[in-house]
């Protein structure tokens, strides 16, 4: 089971596709007024959540004295940061603040009118496993104290411990220290072993139902259909077989991976610059199973191109000469490697530069995948989600450099 294929009946929202433009506009001066506050429906939810199961004073929190306010979410999820009111003391060790996520619609299998009841029906028990599976996983990582504590699970989304931090800036990545430090928690991530099905299933498995929910779609309004025949035009089944030739004379271990390691999933901890070595934390492991190191490594690099900060359509930006040198490239692989093998300080000098470069060629053949599922899983965003994003115009820029590095790659 695919761990990013998680969908509730209840979280699951379908974005009218011929939706009135004025309507946005709307949308948008609202935001405008109150942009730090979630509506009052939200709200009254996120108070009986954090009451039903926080303990301490959350128990009889009255909800003058709850604040809730708005997070930036990724393109997957909503955030809040739900608190205490500074004039209520706590009772025992509760925390004061917590952080509410609450799931967007990452993937319904068939969203399409007219599917069977019995399809609809398989689809929300495996977006019941799905979910299932990746609350498991949030807890062992917590556990081991890799990621955020976990306060509460219910249907629509989670509680979990707010962490003092940021996420970092897109710019940031290229900063060879902290590079240094991706490359290090990739590899303990990598390294840790998962009571989940550990065979390679997760990249192909999860883009053949995309792919299956792609050739199904259908837009109505103008702008969009033009920009999804385009994309149709470039014969995508035909395309994932040659992918999928390339990638399987392309050795790569299978390890436990993250999946979606750029920036906005990677916390710059408030008190960093008390310790040298632990600034940063990994977050939101929503897509997280065993797969191709490769893939995780490679999709990485891939984010070095993507600022998901822009205030105005399409909210992104494309910068394709930040695409990491082969330089910076081997910086991150030689300290992966010093990590994730201890053997590797051992080597020679020739033996070391010769698996690098192994690495090297590895990480961006399997690039070539994160820009295939991220394109496809963008098409699908534009008929399911309700963030304000240009998932279509984002899919036309993965698969444009798709093909540009496939130029290089697939050789």
């Amino acid at each position: 089971m695919s761990l990013g294929l998680l969908v509730t009946e209840h979280a699951l929202h379908v974005q009218p596709d011929a939706r009135d433009e004025e309507d946005d506009d709307d949308d948008r001066r609202k935001e405008a007024a109150c942009p730090d506050l979630p509506d009052p429906d939200t709200r009254r939810r996120a108070y009986l959540w954090c009451r039903e199961f926080l303990h301490g004073a959350w128990k009889s929190v009255a909800e003058l004295d709850f604040h809730c306010t708005v997070i930036r979410g990724g393109l997957s999820n909503k955030l809040f940061l739900c608190s205490l009111s500074d004039s209520l003391d706590t009772v025992g060790d509760e925390p004061r603040s917590i952080l509410l996520r609450l799931y967007g619609a990452i993937l319904q299998m068939s969203c399409n009118k007219g599917d069977s009841q019995q399809s609809n029906k398989e689809n929300h028990l495996q977006g019941a496993e799905a979910m299932v599976l990746e609350s498991v996983m949030f807890a062992i990582l917590a556990e081991r104290e890799l990621g955020p504590k976990l306060y509460g699970i219910f249907p629509q989304g989670r509680l979990e411990q707010y962490v003092p931090s940021r996420k970092l800036d897109t710019c940031e990545l290229s900063d060879p220290s902290l590079s240094s430090e991706v490359a290090e928690k990739m590899a303990k991530f990598h390294g840790m072993r998962m009571p989940f099905n550990k065979e390679p299933k997760w990249l192909f498995g999860t883009m053949d139902k995309y792919l299956s929910q792609v050739m199904r779609l259908n837009f109505t309004r103008d702008s969009h259909l033009r920009c999804f025949n385009r994309l149709l035009s470039y014969n995508l089944p035909q395309e994932m077989d040659l992918l999928k030739s390339l990638l399987e004379s392309t050795p790569s271990p299978v390890v436990f991976c993250h999946n979606d390691c750029q920036e906005g999933n990677i916390l710059l901890l408030n008190n960093h610059q008390n310790s040298d070595t632990q600034r940063l934390m990994l977050i939101d492991f929503e897509y997280s199973s065993y797969n191709y190191r490769g893939f995780d490594i490679g999709n990485h690099f891939c984010e070095w191109m993507y600022d998901y900060t822009c205030e105005e359509f399409p909210f992104f930006r494309v910068d394709a000469q930040a695409y990491p040198s082969k330089a910076q490239q081997l910086h991150f692989i030689e300290n992966y490697l010093r990590e994730s093998d201890r053997g590797f300080e051992r080597l020679s000098e020739d033996e070391r530069t010769k698996l690098k470069q192994e690495m090297y060629i590895e990480v961006n053949r399997f690039s070539l995948a994160s820009h295939f599922f991220w394109g496809l899983w963008s098409i699908i965003q534009a008929r399911l989600s309700t963030i304000k994003f240009g998932y279509l115009e984002y899919a036309q820029a993965r698969f444009d450099a798709y093909f540009q590095q496939k130029k290089i790659w697939a050789v």
